[in-house]
C-alpha cells in the first residue's frame, strides 16, 4: 500500500524518505502498545488504556503464530473453539504481536478474518533503517462470542513487497484469550448471529472507488431480531487517503490537488432505503504526510482502526419478516478509493419464533453539503479559501411485538461536518502552504420504550483534525516543509432507565506531531525538531479509569506519565 500526499512537492517528499467490560464499562474497546514503554526507546508506543479482563483464568488458542508477510498472498489458518473451555465466556479478547524488520518499507493494511468476519482492521508502522519495530494489539471480541463455538477457516490479509529496495518482512502472531464466566457470574450480553459483508466466504475487503459502488449482501435473516447493528468499517486508500486535504473539482487542479471536496461519508441502505450514516475517521498512517512525524507515536487509532457502528435496530420487524434482504453500504464522494467491510450483529428473542412490528418513521436523507470557495489568483500565486459544510438530522422509529411485549425503539441523530482549508500556492510548486481545520460531531440518542420503562443511551463523539501543512522549495531541489497536526477522538456517554442514571463514561484520545523535514540539493531528507505527543484519558461510573500521557522528541520516547487511575 504505498503512500503518498495527494500534493505533488509532499509526493517527492514521502517517495525519498520511503526509499531512504468487557462490557460497556470497559476502558477501551481496541488497544495498541508496546509490552514496556521505554525511556529512550525509538520503538513504536502509545498512550493506550489495555483491555479490562476478568480475574478468571483463561483459555488461548493460537490462530497464527509468527506469519511471514512478503508478498501479497492472503494467508490462512485453521480455528477451533477451546478445548474444555466452552462458552458462554466472561470475555472474548483477541491478542496480535506484529513487528517490522528494520530497514525500508511502506505501512501496511493489516486484517484477520474468521468465516468471513473481519475481527482485526488495523496498519503497520514503517520501519526505520536502524530500528526494528514492534507493537502489540488486543481487540475485545467478546459481542462476537457465536464466531467462536465452532471450527471454522480463518485469513490474514497483509500484503508486503519485499525486494533490493523495500527490504523489510513483517511478521505477526495472533490469539484469542477465552475467559470463563466466574461462580455464580451470569453471562454478558452477547451477539446471537454474526453475519460477515465481506468480498468472499473467507473475508477480504470491497473496493469502492466511486459513490455509486456498495459493499452489499443479501440475507435471509432469523424470524425473531430483537435488535441489530452494523459495524462498519471505510478506509481510504490512494486518491481518498487524504480526502480531508482535497478540493472542490472545480478548483482542484489549480490547487494541485484531489478533488471531491474534503468531505466522505459512508452511507447504509436496507432494500435501497437510507438505513444509518458511518462517519469517515480520518485515519493518519505511520508513512502520511511526513513519516517522521510518526515515529515512535503513531496517530489516533492509526495502527488497530476503530469500527462505527450503525444502530439498525428500527428496522427489526422488517429484517425478521423472513424475506431476503439487501443491506449495503457506500461512500458518499469517493474518489478511488475505499476499501470497506462490515459485520452485521443481531440480537434474536429467545422466547419468540416469529417478530412482528413496524418500521413507524424515517427521515434520513442524502447529504446535502455546502460548499464555499474564495480564491484569489495574483501572477503565479494563488491564495484564498475553500470550505465544505454538511449538517443533517434524522430521526428513526420502529416497534416490534416480542415474547415480553412490545418494544419501541427511537434513534435520533444529528451529525456536524466542518472543513474549512487555507491556501498559498505557487503555480510552479516552490511554495504549498495549506492548513485544514475539520471536525465532524455527532449527537446520538437511542430510545427504547418497553414493559421496564424508557430508557435512553446518549452518546456524543467528536473527530477533530488541524493540519498545518508549509512547503517551500528551491530551484536547486532543496526544500523545507514544515508539518504541524493536531488529531482527535472524544466520546461520552450517559445512560438512563426511567430518567436515573444506569451508566456514564467519558474518553479522549489526543495525538499531537510536528516535524520540519529539510532537504538539500542532493537529495538528502533530515527531520529537524521532531516532536509528538498522546494524552488517552478515560473514565466511567463503574470506576474504571485511565490517564497516560507518552512525548517524544527527535523519534526517541522521552516521556510516561500515568497509567491506571482505576478507583
Amino acid at each position: 500500500m504505498n503512500r503518498v500526499n495527494s500534493h505533488q512537492p509532499a509526493r517527492i517528499v514521502v517517495s525519498i524518505i520511503a526509499v531512504l467490560f468487557l462490557t460497556c464499562a470497559s476502558v477501551a474497546q481496541n488497544y495498541t502498545a508496546p509490552s514496556t514503554p521505554v525511556i529512550g526507546s525509538a520503538n513504536t508506543v502509545t498512550a493506550n488504556a489495555p483491555v479490562p479482563r476478568p480475574a478468571t483464568q483463561p483459555c488461548t488458542v493460537t490462530l497464527f503464530q509468527n506469519f511471514d508477510f512478503a508478498d501479497f498472498n492472503p494467508k490462512f489458518f485453521s480455528y477451533a473453539p477451546p478445548v474444555g473451555c466452552l462458552g458462554p465466556w466472561a470475555a472474548v479478547v483477541l491478542e496480535a504481536d506484529w513487528s517490522v524488520d528494520a530497514g525500508r518499507q511502506f505501512d501496511r493494511t493489516s486484517e484477520i478474518w474468521l468465516g468471513g468476519a473481519n475481527i482485526f482492521f488495523g496498519t503497520t508502522a514503517e520501519p526505520s533503517r536502524d530500528v526494528q519495530r514492534s507493537w502489540h494489539t488486543e481487540n475485545n471480541l467478546t459481542e462476537y462470542s457465536p464466531l467462536f463455538t465452532i471450527p471454522q477457516k480463518g485469513r490474514v490479509d497483509l500484503g508486503n513487497l519485499v525486494n533490493q529496495t523495500y527490504t523489510s518482512h513483517i511478521h505477526g502472531s495472533a490469539y484469542l484469550q477465552f475467559y470463563p464466566l466466574a461462580q455464580g457470574q451470569n453471562p454478558p450480553a452477547t451477539a446471537s448471529v454474526v453475519l460477515p459483508m465481506s468480498a468472499s466466504p473467507t473475508g477480504g475487503t470491497v473496493t469502492l472507488d466511486l459513490p455509486s459502488d456498495q459493499l452489499t449482501q443479501t440475507f435471509t435473516l432469523p424470524t425473531n431480531i430483537e435488535r441489530a447493528y452494523l459495524n462498519v468499517f471505510a478506509q481510504g486508500q490512494q486518491g481518498d487517503e487524504f480526502w480531508y486535504t482535497c478540493a472542490p473539482d472545480d478548483v482542484a487542479a489549480e490547487l494541485f490537488n484531489c478533488g471531491s471536496t474534503g468531505f466522505r461519508e459512508a452511507e447504509v441502505t436496507i432494500d435501497g432505503t437510507a438505513a444509518g450514516v458511518a462517519p469517515i475517521y480520518p485515519w493518519i498512517f505511520t508513512g502520511g504526510i511526513d513519516p517522521y512525524l510518526w515515529r515512535p507515536i503513531p496517530g489516533v487509532h492509526t495502527l488497530n482502526l476503530e469500527p462505527y457502528r450503525v444502530d439498525l435496530t428500527p428496522f427489526a420487524a422488517t429484517l425478521s419478516d423472513g424475506q431476503p434482504h439487501t443491506i449495503a453500504v457506500s461512500v458518499y464522494n469517493a474518489d478511488y478509493y475505499f476499501s470497506a467491510t462490515a459485520n452485521l450483529l443481531l440480537y434474536q428473542d429467545p422466547g419468540s419464533s416469529q417478530i412482528t412490528g413496524a418500521l413507524t418513521f424515517n427521515t434520513i436523507s442524502q447529504p446535502d453539503p455546502v460548499i464555499t470557495e474564495n480564491l484569489n489568483t495574483n501572477g503565479p500565486l494563488v491564495t484564498g479559501t475553500v470550505s465544505v459544510v454538511s449538517n443533517r438530522g434524522f430521526t428513526i422509529e420502529g416497534y416490534i411485538q416480542t415474547s415480553h411485549g412490545t418494544v419501541d425503539t427511537k434513534v435520533v441523530q444529528a451529525i456536524d461536518f466542518n472543513n474549512a482549508q487555507r491556501y498559498v500556492v505557487k503555480n510552479d510548486g516552490s511554495i504549498y502552504d495549506q492548513t485544514v481545520d475539520q471536525t465532524t460531531t455527532i449527537s446520538s440518542s437511542t430510545t427504547t420504550q418497553d414493559d421496564n420503562g424508557v430508557k435512553v443511551d446518549s452518546k456524543q463523539f467528536s473527530w477533530p483534525l488541524t493540519l498545518n501543512y508549509d512547503f517551500n522549495g528551491h530551484k536547486n531541489g532543496a526544500f523545507q516543509q514544515l508539518t504541524r497536526i493536531n488529531q482527535g477522538f472524544t466520546s461520552n456517554v450517559l445512560v438512563t432507565l426511567n430518567g436515573a442514571p444506569t451508566y456514564s463514561s467519558s474518553f479522549s484520545d489526543t495525538v499531537v506531531p510536528t516535524d520540519m523535514l529539510i532537504g538539500n540539493a542532493g537529495g538528502q531528507v533530515s527531520p529537524n525538531g521532531q516532536t509528538n505527543s498522546e494524552t488517552y484519558q478515560y473514565s466511567d461510573s463503574t470506576g474504571a479509569c485511565w490517564n497516560q500521557t507518552v512525548r517524544a522528541q527527535g523519534g526517541t520516547l522521552i516521556v510516561v506519565q500515568g497509567g491506571s487511575c482505576q478507583n
